[in-house]
């Protein structure tokens, strides 16, 4: 992999990516993720729900026709990333945001103080998309930081003004806002973490991607697949705010 990619992610040390759905952590830090591994890093991957709601033909795919097809499809990911540790923690896909959070928080709080990462990735509160389950795993795991000790930082998945600038339009046309709110983007001093992956480091991520069929196909249909692979060539990241 091309080596400013390399460097930037030595500095994270141990990582714990902790997301709602397989998919989510490929789309936001397959690169990243991809490139700790390499580095010879430990890399923890968890995934809340396997996505058994994740489609728009419920009669075709069924829930548990569905979340067993997307482990495999995770499965397939991370044998590209070259992730071995991911876990599924079991939660119902859309309806995480109806859960008593006390469970949850102190079952990833438990798994932080086991892994004692130095670096911890997640969603910020506008769950990207603004949908539930992500913006209730980032509740869960700022909630969890704090309860374990707050084990080393604390990154929050974002988009940078440039980015939506120039693919918010096609944003737009893959409907992937939940909502009628956007995100905001944040200018590059404000990054914690910003890779730009070319070269063998996108392969990888695409290829990752690729495997998820039942998730990436529509998108890659609508986009084009040049298209697809520029939009998915970042992935920034800013340390999550001071607590309340």
């Amino acid at each position: 992999m091309e080596q400013q990619v390399m460097d930037e992610v030595e500095k994270l040390g141990t990582i714990v990516s902790i997301w709602a759905h397989p998919d989510d952590e490929t789309y936001l830090a397959g690169g990243l993720m991809a490139a700790a591994v390499a580095n010879g890093q430990r890399v923890v991957c968890v995934s809340a729900t396997v996505g058994e709601h994740g489609t728009d033909d419920p009669v075709g795919w069924p829930p548990e026709r569905l979340g067993r097809t997307r482990r495999w499809e995770a499965a397939a990911a991370m044998a590209v990333l070259g992730v071995t540790d991911h876990r599924f923690l079991g939660y119902p896909d859309g309806g995480m945001a109806a859960l008593d959070p006390a469970g949850p928080v102190e079952r990833i709080a438990a798994l932080l103080a086991d892994v004692a990462p130095d670096t911890v990735l997640t969603f910020g509160p506008d769950g990207g998309t603004f949908h539930p389950d992500h913006q209730t795993i980032s509740a869960w795991v700022g909630a969890a930081w704090d309860r374990a000790g707050r084990p080393g930082r604390l990154l929050h998945a974002t988009m940078t003004a440039e980015h939506l600038a120039t693919w918010g339009e096609r944003y737009e046309q893959w409907q992937v806002f939940m909502t009628d709110e956007r995100p905001v983007g944040v200018a590059p001093e404000e990054l914690a973490v910003d890779l730009r992956l070319t070269g063998v480091a996108l392969d990888c991520k695409i290829a990752a991607l690729l495997a998820m069929h039942t998730q990436v196909a529509p998108a890659v249909a609508l986009l084009g697949m040049d298209d697809f692979r520029a939009l998915n060539a970042g992935e920034a990241f800013i340390e999550a705010p001071p607590a309340p």
